[in-house]
């Protein structure tokens, strides 16, 4: 392995309010299993992109990283520095001496993943029982949702506009499934679930549905005054922290690899390669948006202006002119990392049957010639040359030619900004699962591609 690549070990879990606390450099021996310890921290403490962001944050900060605010006047001044908006974040160094016109070499991903969030109007109920009202976000495996302990986190907003983290990690909601006797149906015709009838959690027995109840119950978890939350953007999770599976413990189950994975190997990698020592000829970044299990238009997704502002404002703090900044991007490439899709053994026919990837594998090459995703062969090249240097192997992803093909920020990246794209990703089943499988040892060699990458 690359000895700038090399993540991090183990962090603890951290309290249900706070960012996790970023990890102490890994002994050699602990190179691969400890970025994965860490990476299981890392989902367990993440539970929705403001969180995912608050830790990513931290462990860049950890490497020397400082925040700039978006109406602040920016300096050419060299060092690492990250802006945070909503549940996106983008951070980036530059190197000491570095001209306007260098190029970047990102890593993009994603913060968010499919679940159950919390409507406008969240208190409602029948027949003795409280629920709450929720809405489907993405595309989720929505039978994975049932009969699973639920918990609540998001970002309140307080009247005097300033924000708050909050996350109950404990056993709080569930979406109870109907019993096979009401519903024999079942068993010959599968489980049906209606979206708005069927998905509605239970949080206790009540009478009467009194409004206010869901936020009020969540002010007292944060020590809030009675009336100081005026918004809200709120979704469940799963409360089972992520955990290594398997006879020899070589895989690992947990919620949100889609894409935290891939935002958690960016992270590690950039910080890796900024504290190395070692020249770099690009300036390295790690873009991780919101919002692309839906389409990603918002001004935090990858269909929105963040990444073109900040490399812009980078290029123009430095001295650069407008011919400067189309020599900076014609040079610039993207890394597109999100999750792709392992040979399932139980469904091996859904596969393409040249292009079985497996996990523990290496890190996957995705390709479609209908841009679903934005790899082409010099993109390739690319990517196998980062592979290469980083001494980790890699496999090609396509789909059956029966089936419709998924897709990325990737194919917007490249036709937003007109940088080259690649995207790649790891192999995992479950995806859009409450709860999804990787191999143990493929975020690390994700990280250490990236970083391998980063550096140039």
């Amino acid at each position: 392995m690359s000895e700038p690549s090399r993540p991090s070990a183990a962090a603890p879990r951290s309290a249900s309010n706070t960012p996790a606390t970023p990890a102490t450099p890994a002994t050699p021996a602990a190179f691969g299993r400890g970025h994965t310890d860490d990476l299981m921290s890392f989902l367990t403490a993440s539970p929705s992109p403001y969180h995912a962001v608050a830790n990513t944050a931290a462990r860049l900060e950890k490497a020397g990283f400082r925040q700039v605010g978006e109406t602040d006047a920016w300096d050419g001044t060299s060092g690492g520095k990250y802006v945070v908006r909503g549940g996106a974040i983008v951070a980036w160094y530059v190197p000491e001496g570095a001209a306007p016109h260098t190029p970047f070499r990102i890593v993009g991903a994603h913060t968010d993943s499919p679940n159950l969030r919390v409507k406008p109007l969240p208190d409602s109920g029948a027949h003795g029982w409280r629920q709450v009202a929720v809405e489907i976000y993405g595309g989720p495996l929505l039978n994975s949702w049932l009969d699973r302990d639920l918990g609540i986190a998001g970002r309140l907003t307080l009247r005097d506009g300033s924000t708050r983290l909050v996350n109950v990690d404990r056993p709080l909601l569930r979406v109870p499934q109907l019993a096979i006797h009401l519903d024999r149906s079942v068993t010959a015709d599968g489980l049906k679930l209606d979206k708005q009838r069927h998905l509605q959690p239970v949080w206790g027995l009540s009478d009467t549905v009194r409004d206010g109840d869901l936020i009020a119950f969540l002010e007292q978890e944060c020590g809030l005054a009675a009336g100081a939350v005026t918004g809200w953007d709120l979704m469940t999770h799963s409360v089972e922290p992520a955990a290594y599976l398997g006879r020899d413990r070589e895989l690992v189950a947990g919620p949100r690899m889609d894409n935290l994975l891939s935002v958690h190997a960016g992270a590690a990698a950039l910080a890796a390669v900024t504290t190395s020592g070692s020249a770099l000829p690009h300036i390295p970044v790690l873009a991780a948006f919101d919002h692309e299990e839906n389409g990603s238009q918002s001004d935090t997704g990858a269909d929105g202006p963040l990444l073109g502002s900040v490399l812009e404002r980078s290029v123009f703090a430095r001295g650069g002119s407008y011919e400067d900044r189309a020599r900076s991007f014609a040079g610039t490439v993207c890394l597109s990392s999100d999750t792709g899709h392992a040979v399932h053994p139980n469904y091996a026919e859904r596969h393409d049957p040249t292009h079985h990837p497996r996990v523990n594998g290496g890190p996957l090459l995705k390709v479609n010639v209908n841009n679903r995703y934005a790899t082409d062969g010099s993109g390739r090249a690319i990517f196998a040359a980062a592979c290469d240097r980083a001494g980790v192997p890699f496999q090609s992803f396509v789909s059956n030619n029966s089936m419709p093909c998924g897709t990325t920020i990737g194919p917007i990246t490249a036709a937003r900004h007109g940088i080259k794209t690649v995207d790649i990703g790891v192999a995992i089943l479950s995806m859009h699962s409450a709860r999804e499988l990787c191999g143990a040892d493929d975020p690390y060699l994700l990280a250490n591609a990236l970083g391998a990458f980063l550096e140039g």
